[in-house]
């Protein structure tokens, strides 16, 4: 079937306006799906970018970097950045590649075919008038000959009834107009016959020649418009498809850190962590308490014995504040003295540090005494300033610090060593050419480079003597952790001794002074005697505190915390330190025993002195 415009459509000059018209419509509306379309793209780009930054781990959760889960989360995240940014692309490449050129094309088509059919237009009108001009001729030499033929009848009926002068004279008369209209009948005729002939020769041309090339025209230009449609989708399709390899490769990526992931390694790495390589605790030995039981406690008889001079079993802490649970007063006193009959208090705010700091100036100097262990050994180390050796730290920790420590150092004994062979190849190479530099303004900075090395030479050989004894430490904690261990599956256990092992054990964890500091059992406790002996030896000779006064427990109360102290109700116990307002007050028993209690679950009878003491102390 033929497929030319100009002969198959020549007389559907309306429809293919309407047609064209249609197809640039849809040229503008392609273009437009373009251009949402790399908007949706560059947005869903943005929103994932923003979701990968969002969960990027942040710097106060580094230490999660070492396990495989949070590594293959990080890498998922890296990896969905990226195809945000192939996204990005391929949107950039729709806009700048696609979008752009068809717009430019579509107003490139848009003139084009306006010219064309203008083209048409004149085309059209111009064999509108031909035609015109032929219906005119046509009407005109109708209207003559019908004119020439009428006269012609009445020049003849004239000369039928021809008698007289006067009628003779008729007939000729009528005779001329006939002669008269027939000659303009002819004129008509020939005028009729050129604009015949004109309107056959215009309607050929117009049919045969400017028709067939104007619509060919249009048609060409059709054409060029769908394969530039076709075009744009197989440049935005293939401008996808470039995006999908990278895509691939990004999920390729996310597959192989999921199945990475390693919870036995995991598992390990915790170990690793946390370790602090202390041994457990071993068994606790039996205190017997049945001797208290046996005599009858009275206020008296309690506060004669105040003045005994028995030195306290235990280390007094002046500083009790981490582990102290708050307790909150009951509401109504228990009738029949059941524990559980008090309810917890409001949670009582830490006391600054400088508030204790000037409790402690203003008190007197045994009480100062007391203090000042518990601030040099624990607040010391809440501030950062431990010793060079790590010896604050447990045992494990200690050890993977140490090695950290090494390692930084011989990286920077290698750039150090890496700086002075350069200095030294770059002294051979002015000795040897004086030109291009003096040799002796080397001098200085080799020499810093060799005192610096020496330096880091003596700082590695100490860290690897602390290396070492952390280390041989450890094996010995294993070696007696084993031995214990037999041991303790031979040992008898003997009634009751279970739960004074759950009441009594500590964990390594623990283990810390109240104020919050860790305490090592021996390692940390010999290096700070070591550093601060003049202290020590004061503080060894020390006695405990007087007492200020009386309390009688009103309920009764677990200690579970390490610098609390249990009581029952209706017990007599001796103030020691009153309520420094955070609801706790330091109390002791027999001289041997001392803690802190609730001061909601007490009743304090303060002497005299002691009141006028504590007045003028709050004055200062």
């Amino acid at each position: 079937m033929s497929c030319n415009w100009g002969t198959e459509l020549w007389d559907q000059f309306d429809n293919l306006e309407k047609h064209t018209s249609c197809g640039i419509d849809f040229l503008e509306r392609y273009s437009k799906f373009l251009r949402e379309r790399a908007d949706i793209e560059l947005s869903y780009a943005k929103q994932i970018r923003s979701l990968s930054k969002k969960y990027h781990p942040k710097r106060s959760r580094e230490d999660e970097s070492r396990y495989s889960w949070c590594l293959a989360f990080a890498a998922t995240l890296r990896q969905l950045n990226e195809l945000s940014v192939q996204r990005e692309e391929f949107a950039e490449n729709l806009n700048t590649q696609i979008v752009c050129e068809l717009t430019r094309y579509t107003q490139e088509v848009k003139t084009e075919r306006k010219n064309h059919f203008q083209d048409g237009r004149r085309a059209q009108q111009h064999i509108e008038g031909s035609w015109k001009q032929l219906e005119s001729s046509k009407r005109r030499f109708e209207r003559d000959c019908k004119e020439a033929e009428r006269a012609q009848q009445v020049s003849d009926r004239i000369d039928l009834d021809n008698k007289t002068d006067g009628e003779k004279r008729c007939s000729l008369k009528a005779r001329q107009t006939a002669q008269q209209k027939k000659q303009a009948a002819e004129e008509s005729r020939k005028d009729y016959v050129t604009s015949l002939n004109q309107f056959n020769q215009d309607q050929h041309q117009h049919y045969h020649a400017l028709v067939p090339v104007i619509y060919q025209r249009i048609q060409d230009m059709e054409e060029r418009r769908i394969e530039r449609v076709c075009e744009a989708m197989r440049s935005s399709a293939e401008a996808e498809r470039k995006v999908l390899p990278a895509s691939g490769r990004s999920l390729e990526v996310m597959m192989e850190a999921a199945e990475g992931i390693q919870p036995r390694m995991d598992a390990r790495q915790v170990v690793e962590v946390y370790k602090s390589g202390f041994d457990p605790p071993g068994d606790v030995e039996l205190e017997d308490y049945s001797a208290s039981m046996r005599r009858s406690i009275s206020e008296s008889s309690y506060l004669d014995n105040r003045g005994e001079g028995q030195r306290p079993s235990r280390k007094l802490w002046p500083f009790i504040r981490k582990n102290k649970p708050p307790p909150p007063p009951p509401t109504s006193p228990s009738p029949g003295g059941v524990a559980s009959s008090p309810q917890s208090p409001p949670t009582a705010s830490r006391e600054p540090i400088t508030q204790r700091l000037n409790y402690l100036m203003t008190s007197g100097s045994r009480t100062r005494k007391q203090c000042l262990r518990s601030l040099k050994r624990g607040l010391s180390l809440k501030l950062g300033s431990g010793p060079a050796d790590c010896s604050h730290l447990p045992p494990e920790q200690r050890r993977k610090k140490l090695q950290s420590r090494m390692n930084n150092i011989n990286q920077e004994i290698q750039r150090e060593r890496e700086q002075r062979d350069a200095l030294l190849k770059m002294r051979e190479v002015y000795e040897r050419s004086p030109q291009m530099g003096d040799a002796g303004s080397l001098e200085p900075r080799l020499e810093e480079v060799k005192l610096s090395l020496q330096r880091l030479e003596e700082e590695l050989r100490k860290h690897q003597a602390w290396f070492s004894e952390a280390d041989s430490r450890l094996s010995e904690n294993g070696s007696r952790r084993q031995s214990g261990g037999c041991g303790s599956n031979s040992q008898v256990t003997t009634p009751g001794s279970s739960s004074l092992k759950q009441l009594d054990n500590r964990s390594p964890a623990s283990r810390e002074s109240p104020d919050g500091s860790y305490t090592e059992d021996n390692s940390a406790e010999l290096h700070f005697k070591s550093r601060s002996s003049e202290f020590d030896d004061d503080f060894d000779d020390e006695e405990p505190l007087p007492s200020i006064g009386t309390c009688k427990s009103l309920y009764p109360f677990q200690g579970q915390n390490e610098g609390t102290l249990s009581m029952v109700e209706g017990e007599l116990l001796s103030v020691v330190e009153e309520d420094k307002g955070d609801g706790w007050t330091r109390v002791r028993r027999n001289l041997e025993e001392e803690g802190y209690v609730p001061t909601s679950y007490i009743k304090v009878f303060l002497e005299s002195s002691a009141k006028g003491f504590v007045q003028s102390s709050r004055l200062v």
